[in-house]
């Protein structure tokens, strides 16, 4: 009887994969070069589909390319579409080409693209998703500096927008929290041009711990990896970026996020909520998402919050702050902002 009805099981559980098959998965996740474990943009995205799915019933499913490649990127976008997909989310800036093709080759699929626009705009069956990163910048400077920290440093991957806008957030929070302390608080400044971990960035670390920074602003996709090297060597703090990182270390004191998960769940709603077509007011545009749409912010759970003395009920009052436009961050990148407590050493 138990043989009989182990076998049973095991058709029930065939027949509702072949019915998953037949019927296709409706939402799709295409990563970008890495996998949904990498605790960055894919995990994040990802997890952010399949909360929206399981809470509205939805089959889903993710296609991990081969190579780096926009070749490679569209050939598991086509995987995406062949096997049922109506949506298909994009996560990262490596998807700005491969966006552009899919829209134009797929025109009855809708798109969603993370932290970057199509090469050439938003064609109507696209929405991107663009954040305020100055806002979480702000947030980990001014937390830094009501911690008690007044050394810091801020080291930059390639100066782009996004990485300019939250370095330059990163120094009027530090200057907004020193004025209120009455304090004074050196910032060293730097872009290293690279995204990846190099002897180069963990010696420039190693050095400014050496010479007292006390927690560093590691913005820039793995560069991380060596910042945080330096940090466990020198005894220094070190600042995620993007994601919460608190489980790469323990010196990692917070991180300046991007809420990838909600973002997905948001354009999403928008989506559905609409009979699974873009509403017309946001179709074939880039959504700037900050803290009114819960865009950005630092994690507050128990395990990330790693202050001494700033407190999450401060955090959400300043946060409350910046919703109701009393603090309003400047989001230019043409030129450092001006500061009244905060020295900016910018290096080369």
């Amino acid at each position: 009887m138990k043989k009989l009805l182990s076998v049973l099981l095991v058709f029930a559980i065939m027949a509702m994969a072949g019915a998953a098959l037949a019927e296709g998965y409706e939402l799709a996740l295409v990563t970008d070069v890495g996998n949904i474990d990498d605790q960055s943009f894919n995990q994040s995205s990802y997890e952010g589909m399949v909360a929206f799915a399981e809470e509205n019933s939805l089959t889903y499913a993710y296609y991990r390319p081969s190579e780096d490649s926009d070749e490679t990127r569209m050939e598991q976008i086509r995987t995406a579409v062949d096997k049922g997909a109506k949506v298909i989310i994009l996560p990262g800036y490596l998807f700005a080409g491969s966006a552009a093709e899919g829209a134009v080759e797929f025109p009855d699929v809708n798109f969603i693209v993370i932290d970057t626009e199509p090469t050439g705009g938003n064609a109507a069956n696209t929405v991107s998703i663009l954040y305020q990163e100055e806002q979480a910048g702000f947030f980990a400077g001014y937390a830094a500096v009501k911690d008690g920290y007044t050394k810091l440093g801020f080291i930059g991957g390639m100066a782009v927008p996004a990485v300019i806008r939250y370095g330059q957030g990163f120094v009027q929070g530090a200057d907004y929290a020193a004025q209120e302390l009455g304090i004074d608080v050196d910032v060293k400044y730097w872009y290293c041009d690279s995204f990846a971990p190099s002897d180069d960035i963990k010696t420039k670390a190693a050095g400014w711990y050496t010479e007292g920074t006390e927690v560093i602003f590691a913005c820039g996709g793995g560069i991380y990896l060596s910042i945080v090297a330096a940090a466990e060597e020198g005894n220094g703090k070190v600042i995620g970026v993007d994601t919460d990182q608190a489980h790469v270390s323990e010196i990692i004191i917070t991180s300046a996020m991007k809420d990838l998960a909600n973002s997905v769940q948001y354009a999403l709603g928008k989506l559905y909520g609409n009979g699974g077509v873009w509403p017309e007011d946001i179709a074939g545009t880039t959504l700037n998402l900050g803290v009114a749409d819960q865009g950005v912010g630092l994690p507050t759970a128990e395990t990330s919050w790693r202050f001494n003395s700033f407190t999450v009920e401060e955090y959400e009052a300043l946060y409350q702050k910046i919703v109701s436009g009393e603090i309003v961050v400047d989001a230019g990148i043409e030129a450092m902002p001006a500061t009244v407590k905060a020295t900016v050493d910018e290096q080369n």
